[in-house]
């Protein structure tokens, strides 16, 4: 057993105690730290571990192993000199590591944990009995059903040989010939008859790990059918077991004609015997297409369809299946589960989680699309402010993904696991916004609230805020959110005292900001603030060649919100989108994908251009410029500085274009840097398409 010396008490000593108390092959002799407050001091105590505020008086040739996580240079240095020959060293961010590598393995014992119990829910709610071996015939799965059918009970069979405990089951024969035997009848030992289907398991390599067997109980139906002798008796019998059915069940004969429904199908539809029989089989469909009819067609199963049935338009799932009799189709049959229930929940937790994510983050760079150089270029700036403290600026047109950026900077900053809070400046009245941001204290105002209100900086602190529309901010809320940057404190409305925050703001903004500065609405010294660490979004229409890869990304999102299964666009529906100049970008790519998958049929898979030519896709007119011709004119009507960034603008329209609207090259050619090339464009205006 090696002793162990923590010295730094902080979280990440006190972490990486708790650790080691686990760890029998570890013995923490002691925790150091100057502050004998720290957690890990006190921790140190409930343990019975020696605490100290000097690590000189018990660092000896005893102890085999410090860990420094102060992250004191001087610290370190100090106890690497100090220490003995065989004593290991481990250092802060070594420490640092170890204990959010321990974590995120402690993170994913529990999903695993999570999932192995929902799993385990499913698997002894069904029916259908369920049992499963491993290569050497040990049993690893008996269901709740296995138990009932068998006789026996998990605790007997669960890791003994199969063929002890149920000699019967010729799992081990599909064990060595992985052959998937299918519907095949057995008795077991206290008399029960199934029909089980038996099937290997094969992992990712093609080896075969085990065998499983479903089987459903028959007894029942063979000794009743040994007691029809007529085909009058058969069909009662048949009526008989789809009436008392709880599933939803309904039978229609070759010609698609409804045979028969039994009451469950009734209760989910709405729709009575005499509205089904002899009637077609879309009678019934109020959403999406007849499954009886595709199975009648094509003379295959279907399973897992969602539409929507009945004059209530009750959401279900579908499966059909064909009735085949010596070779000949004869109809199909159909079960209806209703999903409406779970639907609602579903819409509820998606509400939950609405609510949750204002105060996380849920996108990371990942989330970003886009192959090209400027989106590239834009992903590379914000990882880089990611690793800093910096204040954001993210600047881009309306839709261009300033928040999914946000959100990304935030999730790959070391504030990651705290708060990440959210604010749209434009859409909170000015006079609510201040107290919003700050708080307030009691008798702030009429209607304040008893006790007063922790404002949504206090709310993230510790962690982000993203204050979307920076520009549209009041003076007054500008003069506070300055001093928020300069000296890290807020004063709450109607209040006097400081309190400390420490945040990282990151902020966006579709307007000009230099031109708000000149007109006198906006702060310059809270610009420079801001504008620490600047990041230009391009707009869609600059990067026209990351379109194929947004629509394939978008269609999958608007596929799992409007149930829909299209699988992509034909290439002239392609052409058509990247022949568009995208004034709302990437927000209405995806509002266009949307509303043309409306427009579609529940059968069509790809999006063609006529479901776009239900769509207005009118290029946006370009703004009117005045360009002068030649440097030497003069307008009495500008100022210097006006004319000098027009002949700047049409400097770098020229050499844009001469370098194929390559950035890199124009900025080199320019001598000037790529991130203030960017910062010209966009100050310009200056669009790919311009020719003037």
């Amino acid at each position: 057993m090696k002793n162990v010396l923590i010295v730094g008490a902080g979280k990440g000593g006190s972490a990486l105690l708790k650790i080691l108390m686990e760890t029998k092959s570890m013995n923490v002799k002691a925790v150091v730290d100057k502050n004998i407050e720290a957690v890990g001091i006190k921790l140190a105590k409930q343990y019975g571990i020696t605490a100290l505020s000097d690590w000189k008086k018990i660092l000896d040739e005893s102890i085999d192993i410090i860990i420094e996580t102060t992250g004191e240079e001087d610290v370190f240095e100090q106890i690497r000199d100090k220490r003995h020959q065989h004593t290991v060293l481990i250092p802060a961010s070594v420490a640092s590591i170890i204990s959010s590598l321990i974590q995120d393995k402690e993170q994913l014992i529990n999903q695993l944990k999570t999932n192995y119990y929902m799993q385990n829910i499913i698997l002894h709610s069904t029916q259908d009995g369920m049992i499963a071996i491993n290569k050497e015939e040990k049993v690893t799965l008996f269901n709740k059903s296995a138990e009932r059918m068998t006789g026996l009970t998990r605790q007997d069979v669960l890791n003994q040989s199969i063929a002890s405990v149920l000699p019967a089951s010729l799992l081990p024969t599909t064990l060595h010939t992985g052959h998937t035997d299918l519907n095949q009848e057995l008795i077991f030992e206290n008399g029960l008859k199934v029909i089980t289907t038996r099937t290997p398991i094969i992992d990712d390599e093609g080896n075969i790990i085990g065998a499983f067997a479903v089987f459903k109980d028959i007894t029942e139906i063979e000794e009743m059918a040994k007691e029809v002798t007529n085909l009058k008796s058969i069909q009662t019998m048949l009526q008989a077991i789809i009436q008392s059915s709880d599933e939803a069940i309904s039978v229609v004969d070759e010609q698609g004609k409804g045979l028969m429904i039994n009451p469950a199908y009734t209760r989910i539809t709405g729709l009575s015997e005499a509205e089904i029989i002899g009637m077609p089989a879309t009678t019934d469909i109020s959403e999406g297409e007849s499954m009886h009819l595709q199975v009648l067609r094509t003379r295959k199963p279907v399973r897992g369809v969602r539409m929507k049935v009945g004059p209530k338009k009750r959401d279900v799932i579908v499966n059909v299946a064909p009735v085949i009799v010596d070779g000949k189709l004869k109809g199909s049959v159909g079960v209806i589960h209703d999903v409406s229930e779970i639907s609602t929940l579903t819409d509820e937790l998606k509400r939950a989680r609405q609510i949750i994510r204002t105060l996380e983050a849920k996108y990371t760079f990942d989330d970003i699309i886009g192959q090209s150089e400027e989106i590239i270029f834009a992903i590379k700036q914000a990882k880089l402010s990611a690793t800093t403290p910096a204040t954001v600026l993210l600047r881009g047109e309306s839709g261009t993904g300033k928040e999914l950026f946000a959100h990304a900077i935030h999730n790959e900053s070391e504030r990651k696991y705290r708060k990440f809070v959210r604010v749209n400046c434009a859409a909170i009245t000015e006079s609510l916004l201040e107290s919003e941001l700050f708080g307030y204290e009691e008798g702030a105002f009429s209607g304040a609230k008893r006790g007063g209100k922790r404002g949504l900086f206090e709310e993230a602190n510790g962690g982000s805020i993203f204050l979307d529309e920076i520009g549209e901010l009041a003076s007054s809320t500008q003069a506070k959110l300055l001093r928020v940057l300069q000296e890290g404190e807020i004063i709450r409305v109607g209040g006097t005292t400081s309190i400390p925050i420490d945040v990282r703001v990151i902020a966006a903004t579709n307007v000009n900001l230099e031109k708000r500065i000149s007109e006198g609405t906006f702060r310059e010294d809270l610009y420079y603030r801001l504008n620490r660490m600047p990041i230009h979004i391009p707009p869609l229409r600059n990067r026209k060649q990351d379109i194929a890869e947004l629509c394939n990304h978008l269609i999958i999102k608007i596929n799992q919100d409007y149930g829909r299964n299209v699988e992509g666009l034909t290439e002239d529906a392609l052409a058509l989108l990247s022949n568009y100049d995208w004034p709302g970008n990437v927000r209405e790519l995806e509002n266009i994908l949307g509303r043309a998958i409306i427009n579609m049929q529940f059968s069509d898979l790809y999006i063609k251009p006529e479901h776009l030519s239900l769509l207005t896709l009118t290029p946006v007119s370009k703004k009117k410029e005045r360009v002068i011709e030649q440097a030497g004119e003069v307008d009495g009507e500008m100022t210097l500085t006006s004319m000098i960034e027009e002949y700047e603008k049409k400097i770098i329209k020229k050499v844009l274009q001469e370098k194929m609207y390559n950035k890199t090259l124009t900025a080199k050619a320019l001598g000037v840097s790529l991130r203030n090339l960017y910062y010209k464009i966009e100050k310009y205006e200056i669009e790919k398409n311009d020719t003037q």
